[in-house]
């Protein structure tokens, strides 16, 4: 499910024998089988073998990591050091083709005396973004006393940014704008579209050649797994964000012996039913709730903002706009295409209400430079390479995990009846994952049932806002169940940021720092009260605009 490569997704500066799978079939294609299915729990057990066989051979040369100067390609400085690790393209052949992962780490601090506790290595989601900026949090306020225990460790997955980048097409041919989109799509622009996501996943088969089958949520755990022993870790610890979180609970899955503490915010659905074409139909629900949100937050500050005193106001507004760059698209780059995509932030940070509200008021009233600003795309080259290569990532992951539906009469019935009551993102999120539809890889997994396994996991903490509508609230509570007694829930009632930890709530914070440097859960459930919602930012407020230091951004 798109997580939030629709959201933010630029680096903030702030800042392993298979036993019993056919010959034919690579390790991954039966790795993911739930246990209790045909060969489903031997082709994991499988699976983890060899990915423990490269770790300990990561661990055998000498902690595995070389850790220097970062290159100046990555933005990091200071205290922040850079290394890669080497980890097998295919966990079925150890010793054949390796790929290198780009890893990032400040060590702990110690301060106040505190006692080193291992390294933390974060994962903020996509699947599709980069965790190489997190090290940076340990300057942050709030962040020190985990920064004083733990090393901070981020990396680039497979396939992001300098670790075997993935590219689908060459960013050069990605549409600069303004794109056009109807609100309400014709037979024929579906039809264009689904030529469109054929042409796609054509390109991913040819410009990843060989490489594309592994490319999934299983190689993923398996290169983590091997980062822990590179580290000279005997069990994780970990923080996930939403993707984060799945890959987080895959892996407590495969290895639960090997997790110490993990944190998982902003939790994905993990029921192998909901991987991933249904969770994409419930997200679609979920960002129609958070749109929302926003509507009756601007039409509560209607005397800022003039666009309405009601959501259906504050909807005709928008719609006003809509169909004035649909005519002359605004500062001559922001058409209906690049206008849904800026406001689909609204529906994951509630942060950027303030100036999504003012650039719609500010347009209403003839000037379009703040939508041009908010919304028209960026036009540095390394900018549009970065887009190109996360959603390249993005669908190789999700289009190989788990079958999808190959019939386009299948997803035009299921967006149709959704978009009646969710038409806000729901042929967007369709036409975004519809390259899956004709995934030129012959043999998708099947997801791991998470938590399906004889040793108990330990104390975990998942951390969910109850309005989330990138990853809607029912799937962390989906995702406790699956993780047994030892997990605990800390939600933040009535909120729906995508993105929990870091910054945005003192309480959440409280309960993951305790966790983190103590290993002790709150209970059962426990209930934050929401963060503040937002100030309204006046068209003439231009200092205003000064926000909170968070993670780096959860996608």
């Amino acid at each position: 499910m798109r997580t939030g490569l629709a959201g933010r997704t630029a680096p903030v500066a702030a800042l392993a024998l298979l036993l019993c799978a056919p010959a034919h079939l690579p390790a991954h294609a039966l790795e993911g089988t739930p246990p209790g299915s045909p060969g489903g729990t031997a082709a994991e057990a499988a699976g983890a073998a060899l990915a423990a066989l490269a770790a300990r051979r990561a661990a055998a040369r000498g902690g595995g990591l070389d850790f220097g100067r970062c290159p100046d390609v990555e933005g990091l400085s200071g205290p922040v050091r850079c290394a890669t690790l080497r980890v097998p393209l295919d966990y079925a052949r150890p010793d054949g083709p390796q790929i290198s992962l780009t890893v990032s780490r400040t060590t702990a601090t110690g301060a106040r005396g505190a006692a080193r506790q291992g390294a933390l290595i974060h994962n903020p989601g996509g699947p599709g973004a980069s965790g190489m900026h997190f090290p940076l949090v340990a300057d942050l306020p709030g962040w020190q006393s985990i920064a004083a225990a733990y090393d901070l460790v981020g990396y680039a997955p497979r396939g992001v940014g300098r670790s075997a980048p993935l590219s689908c097409q060459d960013p050069a041919t990605r549409a600069a704008g303004p794109t056009q989109v109807p609100a309400e799509p014709s037979p024929a622009y579906k039809r264009q579209r689904l030529a469109a996501a054929r042409a796609y996943a054509r390109g991913c088969s040819r410009r990843a050649g060989a490489a594309l089958p592994y490319y999934t949520t299983l190689d993923n755990a398996r290169d983590l797994d091997v980062l822990r022993a590179a580290l000279g870790e005997r069990k994780l610890s970990f923080m996930g964000a939403s993707y984060g979180t799945y890959l987080g609970a895959v892996y407590a899955t495969l290895y639960p012996g090997r997790v110490r503490r993990m944190v998982l915010d902003s939790a994905v659905d993990p029921d192998p039913r909901r991987i991933w074409y249904r969770n994409n139909l419930d997200q679609s629900a979920g960002f129609e709730r958070r749109w929302y949100d926003f509507r009756a937050w601007a039409a509560r500050h209607h005397d800022t903002y003039g666009l309405g005193a009601t959501p259906a106001a504050v909807q005709a507004s928008y719609e006003r706009v809509r169909d004035a760059v649909a005519r002359t698209p605004a500062g001559g780059v922001v058409g209906t295409g690049e206008l849904r995509a800026a406001y689909l932030q609204a529906a994951y940070y509630d942060d950027v209400w303030p100036e999504r509200a003012a650039a719609l008021a500010a347009h209403l009233r003839g000037d379009p430079t703040p939508l041009t600003a908010q919304a028209g795309p960026a036009a540095d080259p390394a900018a549009a390479a970065e887009a190109e290569n996360a959603t390249a990532v993005y669908t190789a992951v999700l289009c190989n995990d788990a079958p999808w539906p190959a019939d386009w009469e299948t997803w035009d019935r299921d967006h149709t009846e959704l978009a009646r009551r969710a038409p806000f993102e729901t042929w967007a999120n369709a036409f975004l994952n519809l390259p899956c539809a004709s995934w030129p890889v012959r043999e998708r997994q099947r997801p791991v049932a998470v938590g399906d396994g004889p040793q108990r996991l330990p104390a975990t903490l998942v951390v969910a806002a109850e309005r989330d509508g990138a990853t809607p609230y029912p799937g962390a509570l989906e995702l406790q169940r699956r993780l047994g007694a030892g997990a605990s829930l800390v939600t933040e009632a009535g909120a729906g940021s995508h993105g929990v930890v870091g910054g945005r709530n003192d309480c959440v914070d409280r309960h993951v720092e305790r966790y983190l440097l103590t290993g002790a859960t709150p209970g059962w459930r426990v209930t934050c009260a929401p963060h503040p919602e937002p100030a309204p930012v006046s068209l003439d407020d231009r200092a205003a605009g000064a926000r909170r230091a968070l993670l780096p951004p959860v996608v």
